[in-house]
């Protein structure tokens, strides 16, 4: 693999630091040693035993959403040649049996590929956050884990603030701005492997003759290495490509929203609404549209109607739950067609 810029990187940090120096550079980074004292990183440093050992003092035994992939896969879970399916399979199973299998197969020189992700710690693990636990992320953010062997996660984004910690095995992050999704080669929106689409393109051998454009997305990357108790920012909506680089590797992330008003809606969905009803129109009448959107929503925004007195604004105006509801059965209406 070539060369990136290396992601900045950051010792000795409180949340006060992070809050104020660091979210509000909106760039990926590195936070050093930041989990260095869990001790489930420092089993995870002992061996990968002792890590699976702890892990199963906290485990309820709820099953848990699992991809399961053969050892041709080489740890990539990916789409079928014809697109109508994946290179693996999913399946329910508890946490424990995915630790005794990573345990079983670690010497493998091909093991079959086991991975979990997302899974909620207060669901599954519900102790493990009591001596496993970090101030610095935003507030309302819920511990997730993700355990698996050498398994990657293609490119992807997340709509959320996002912190990632190194608590077993080693992790090799890239990312990408925001704006490089021209550039990416993103997949299909509605069937995905586990809710946002991916690059089409990968990272490891890029085909560039297929994928020209990903040249000018590689010229932005930024890559980081992480070592258990290592952890890494990742603001909203950068790109990120994951690899897990050893036999069993564990890792607790926090999504946050910058912005609570889950009356709010997802920006994700209604781009694929706009994509259903805009797109498609005549090349004159998009470009009436794309005035009406950099008018209303990306340009001058609530200024746009301050010509109008706030109780005739309507939708038009501040959005409340009460107008986000009005708005929404609106829709419903048109959706219903």
């Amino acid at each position: 693999m070539r060369d990136f810029q290396k992601v900045r990187e950051w010792h000795n940090l409180d949340r006060a630091r992070f809050r104020s120096e660091i979210a509000p550079l909106r760039k990926p980074a590195v936070l050093r040693g930041v989990a260095a004292d869990w001790p489930a990183v420092r089993a995870g440093r002992e061996s990968p035993e002792a890590l699976c050992d702890y892990l199963r003092t906290f485990d309820i035994g709820r099953p848990t959403p699992t991809f399961l992939g053969p050892p041709q896969i080489k740890g990539k879970f990916w789409y079928r040649e014809d697109m109508r399916g994946f290179n693996y399979q999913q399946r329910m199973a508890p946490p424990a049996e995915l630790l005794a299998a990573l345990l079983a197969m670690k010497d493998e020189a091909e093991p079959a590929t086991f991975y979990a992700g997302a899974i909620p710690v207060c669901e599954n693990f519900p102790e493990f956050s009591r001596d496993n636990a970090t101030d610095i992320v935003g507030d309302g953010a819920v511990a997730r884990l993700w355990i698996g062997n050498r398994a990657t996660v293609s490119t992807h984004f997340d709509m959320s603030e996002n912190v990632a910690v190194v608590v077993g095995g080693r992790r090799r992050f890239t990312l990408f701005p925001p704006e490089q999704v021209r550039n990416l080669y993103v997949g299909p929106f509605d069937f995905t492997f586990a809710g946002p689409p991916v690059s089409m393109v990968d990272l490891r051998e890029p085909d560039l003759e297929r994928y020209p454009r990903f040249a000018e997305a590689l010229e932005t990357a930024e890559t980081a290495d992480l070592e258990p108790g290592d952890a890494i920012f990742i603001p909203y909506m950068w790109w990120h490509h994951v690899e897990a680089l050893d036999p069993v590797n564990v890792l607790a992330n926090y999504w946050w929203d910058l912005i609570d008003k889950p009356w709010q809606g997802s920006p994700f969905k209604a781009l694929a609404h706009a994509i259903m009803t805009v797109r498609d129109l005549p090349a004159h009448e998009r470009q009436i549209w794309r005035a009406w959107f950099d008018h209303y929503v990306f340009g001058a925004g609530h200024d746009a109607v301050a010509h109008l007195p706030p109780q005739g604004r309507g939708a038009l105006g501040e959005m409340t739950p009460e107008t986000a509801r009005n708005v929404k059965a609106y829709l419903v209406d048109e959706l219903k067609r």
